[in-house]
């Protein structure tokens, strides 16, 4: 039993630092590449509609039959609309996030996207000290503070130093601004979530039903409003292929990579896992995209990884009557 707990921790953070470097890097080529440009809000709708899926199939074999797995959700989500409505806010905010992130990664280059979304450990540590009163520890706001200046020399680059040869024009400003924005959206969605779950005896698995379910019907609706005209003259599936299908399956899958990592390993783990996964990406830039990397990148993606492993190293203990949810609903983002 110990061995294959350790097993299933050390895949479960491979597996992790691997979906977050790939789906960058994924993503980054398909918004980059010559040919047709899928539309991101019916990428948005498969990801939401696939994660609902798969987390509906894990009850089910927890429940370990159809008629017990038919009544628990008829009675945690058909006959709980007012628990439905609660978690429609995370699910909105998350549908939108999810839509700036093809935003940003359009506009930015895989790496420098990668180090400036970690931002989200900045805004989600402010709104859990305004949501819900957590406590940080004096080496955790100093790692903070390393964060941002780690993220703030990224984006003091040169100009053209970053300048590969893409067939699609970009916008940094607009890439910038996403990123940021989907931070923001990114730690209220979190807190917000975890505040849910805290106050609640639904399981992760059957909120993500939930999550997946309300967005895929917001994202549809979403996509109306901004695509309807062109999705109805294109089709769904314009511009897809087996890369396309590959990213969306991708982050489909990664909420449910870090609350494996919840179960078999700990934040200190997981914070390897997140700056592994910078490096990661860093050196898939040079090598995929012919990215050069400027010492004020280096320096800035130094800072930023060495805040994660601090931040994540030094840890205040936390009641026992809390369950530990703050990297389940970082999974979320």
């Amino acid at each position: 039993m110990e061995l294959s707990g350790n097993f299933l921790k050390y895949l479960s953070l491979v597996l992790l630092t691997a979906q977050n470097a790939v789906f960058i890097l994924s993503m980054r080529y398909v918004r980059t590449r010559d040919g047709d440009l899928f539309f991101t809000t019916t990428a948005v709708i498969l990801q939401e509609s696939i994660k609902c899926v798969l987390s509906m199939l894990i009850i089910l074999y927890q429940e370990k039959s159809l008629t017990a797995w038919l009544h628990h959700l008829r009675d945690n989500i058909i006959m709980q609309p007012v628990d439905c409505m609660k978690v429609s806010v995370p699910s909105i905010v998350y549908m939108l996030q999810n839509n700036l992130i093809f935003i940003a990664v359009s506009n930015l280059d895989a790496a420098v996207f990668q180090v400036t979304y970690q931002l989200k450990i900045l805004t989600t540590a402010i709104l859990s000290v305004i949501m819900l009163r957590k406590v940080l520890t004096k080496t955790q706001w100093g790692a903070l503070v390393l964060l941002f200046a780690g993220v703030a020399i990224v984006q003091l680059q040169p100009e053209n130093i970053n300048k590969a040869k893409i067939p699609v024009e970009q916008y940094p400003i607009i890439g910038l601004v996403s990123v940021i924005t989907a931070c923001i959206m990114s730690g209220f969605a979190g807190v917000y979530f975890e505040k849910i779950l805290k106050g609640t005896k639904q399981s992760v698995w059957l909120r993500n039903v939930q999550l997946g379910g309300i967005g895929a019907v917001v994202g549809y609706v979403t996509m109306e409003l901004s695509d309807g005209a062109k999705v109805r003259e294109k089709g769904f599936f314009f511009g897809y292929d087996h890369w396309v299908w590959f990213v969306i399956l991708l982050q489909s899958c990664g909420g449910l990579i870090v609350a494996v990592v919840v179960k078999y390993a700990d934040n200190i783990l997981k914070g390897f896992a997140t700056s592994s996964a910078i490096i990661l990406s860093c050196v898939g830039s040079i090598f995929l995209f012919h990215t050069s990397l400027s010492k004020e990148f280096c320096a800035g993606a130094t800072l930023v990884i060495l805040s994660t492993y601090l931040y994540s190293k030094f840890v205040p203990p936390k009641p026992a009557t809390l369950p530990v949810l703050e990297s389940e609903k970082e999974g979320q983002s």
